[in-house]
């Protein structure tokens, strides 16, 4: 039996979406051990970024090698790309890493997350709505400087 988003087969279990692994990662699994300058390679962060994360606990702790080196993990780079859509949604640090914790307190915590995740997807909708109105005014302004370059062309040409 296929579920979709609003179904659950019997005896299934509920799984978050992000803690899901992605189709493909750069490795496959059981071999998915990247250094820092990995990560910053295949994510675009830096590394001061990404030790920075770490400090403030939206990583949550980060497998170190027997030198000390950091060992990020495939489920590490899908937890930062997840807190690159929080980025891009644009909510506040301080609520990203309050989400970490509460995902990292457990199952318990779901409503608190979900209500965390409502109320961004509110102020998500609210800029989308913003910008379709600024895209509005753009398009009347392109149109009218197009029809007046056109008719400006025509009398020209008389």
């Amino acid at each position: 039996m296929q579920t979709t988003a609003g179904t659950l087969a019997p005896n299934a279990t509920r799984t978050d979406i992000c803690s899901a692994p992605p189709p493909r990662h750069p490795r496959p699994d059981g071999q998915d051990r990247y250094t820092i300058s990995e990560v910053v390679a295949l994510t675009g962060l830096t590394a001061h970024t990404l030790r920075w994360y770490e400090r403030i606990g939206l990583m949550s702790h980060i497998d170190r090698s027997h030198t000390g080196q950091r060992r990020y993990s495939n489920r590490d780079l899908d937890w930062l790309d997840f807190v690159g859509k929080l980025r891009l949604t644009g909510m506040p640090v301080a609520d990203m890493v309050r989400y970490a914790e509460l995902v990292r307190e457990g199952e318990s915590t779901y409503a608190d997350r979900r209500d965390l995740l409502e109320s961004t997807r509110r102020d998500v909708l609210t800029r989308i709505a913003e910008l379709q109105d600024t895209l509005a005014v753009l398009d009347r302004k392109i149109s009218f400087y197009g029809d007046a370059a056109h008719t400006g062309e025509r009398e020209g040409n008389r």
